[in-house]
Parts: structure tokens; C-alpha cells; sequence
């Protein structure tokens, strides 16, 4: 039985927050990670097809300049720029700057910056 466990595969992130109330919410509201507490008390998390699981660290400076930069994968580029925006996140990068890639870039609650795609057949 396949476990989907792969040499080399990205399985874990941590992301820094400066309230990680405030983190885990804005990230449940706006992609519908799950948001959980692990056994040692940290507020963990899992993205929705729990392919990548992490959790949010207090006390570390946030990733406000790109330097390593994670996409989240995203089915309609309009309707998740309109849920970052509502939930507390700023768009840094407009669609199209990386043509003809479906990208985006947002500022999270802690300021961390990320990278939102979309695959280019469900452009819509």
C-alpha cells in the first residue's frame, strides 16, 4: 500500500506569527486549513488535502522579503484574493507579473509574504 510518503517530498512548514490566534485564523478562513493543537500545545496545522501539515512559531521574525517562497495552490485566484484581503491579508503582487503563470503574492497578519497559484487550465 502506497503510504505517499516520498524521499524528498515537502511535508512540514513552520510559519512565524506574531499572534498565532490571529495566524491560525486568518489561514482557516481564507484556504480552509484545519487548525489543531497538538499534544505538546502548539497550534498546529494541516492544508486541505493534508499533503503538508505545520504550525506557527512565536518569537521568530517574520518573512517579509522573499528570499524562499511557498505558493499555495488555489482553484479561483479572484475569489482567494478576495479572502485574504477580507481576512486580514494584503496583496503585495497583482496577478500577472509572473505571466503566463497564475501567481499572486499576499502579506499575511504576521507579515510573512506568500505566493498564491493557480493552474493555468482553471483560469477562468
Amino acid at each position: 500500500m502506497d503510504s505517499g510518503y516520498r524521499n524528498g517530498k515537502l511535508c512540514y512548514v513552520e510559519l512565524p506569527a506574531l499572534d498565532i490566534g490571529v495566524s491560525a485564523s486568518f489561514y482557516a478562513q481564507a484556504f480552509g486549513w484545519s487548525v489543531r493543537r497538538r499534544g505538546d500545545g502548539a497550534t498546529a496545522f494541516d492544508d486541505t488535502v493534508g499533503g503538508v501539515s505545520g504550525v506557527w512559531v512565536a518569537g521568530r521574525e517574520p518573512s517579509g522579503a522573499p528570499g524562499i517562497l511557498i505558493y499555495i495552490m488555489v482553484e479561483d485566484m479572484a475569489a482567494s484574493l478576495a479572502a485574504v484581503r477580507e481576512h486580514g491579508g494584503v496583496i503585495v503582487q497583482d496577478v500577472g507579473a509572473d505571466a503566463p503563470e497564475v501567481t499572486a503574492r499576499f502579506r499575511d497578519p504576521a507579515g510573512n509574504i506568500l505566493g498564491l497559484f493557480q493552474e493555468p487550465t482553471l483560469s477562468r
